[in-house]
């Protein structure tokens, strides 16, 4: 992608960020997009084929350098030193999902929030999940390693859903510590 099509897909995020902060991801329109964005619609159209190809990329491009092996440094937090730690990767997802608060609000406020959640979940599975079991070596007797990879990641999606709906008062490190007790026992079997 070059650099002019890399403009063009920010100021399309960024379009859909504001957006995001003033209402719901249902009530916003590709034309709303396309205006706050400052671009055509075929412009629009020829990086996405629809407002959910959007949000799907969106979501991907909110939390692609989080399973990425080399972590910068960044505004709220640091872990760039911890690419190694499973449970450090967990915590730096609460981070992006904390920093960005309103727009996941909008999102999951909205019948596009199962959509999120799918391509969130699909992310975490195949970039963390799996590293976890392969990690820890440990499989559960008779269980095949798809069946608990989604039962893992499956309990971390609904444990971000209760700390969104309690209005995120625990801290990213408190809610990693609770995952980890929560799926230890099944680790450690």
């Amino acid at each position: 992608m070059d650099r002019r099509q890399q403009k063009t897909r920010a100021a399309i995020f960024e379009a859909l960020s504001r957006l995001l902060a003033e209402k719901s991801y249902s009530n916003i329109s590709v034309q709303e997009i396309v205006e706050r964005a400052n671009i055509g619609r075929s412009t629009f159209y020829a990086h996405f084929e629809t407002k959910d190809d959007l949000l799907r990329e969106f979501c991907s491009d909110m939390f692609q350098h989080v399973f990425s092996d080399h972590l910068m440094t960044e505004n709220t937090h640091d872990f760039s030193h911890h690419a190694d730690n499973p449970y450090a990767v967990l915590t730096h997802i609460l981070y992006h999902l904390r920093d960005s608060q309103k727009n996941i609000t909008g999102i999951l406020g909205c019948e596009s929030g199962e959509l999120f959640l799918q391509y969130f979940k699909q992310h975490l599975t195949e970039y963390y999940i799996s590293k976890i079991i392969a990690q820890q070596g440990h499989h559960l007797h008779g269980v095949p390693d798809a069946v608990l990879i989604n039962h893992i990641s499956g309990s971390f999606i609904n444990l971000i859903q209760w700390w969104i709906k309690g209005g995120l008062k625990e801290t990213p490190e408190e809610l990693t510590e609770y995952f980890e007790a929560v799926i230890r026992p099944i680790m450690e079997q």
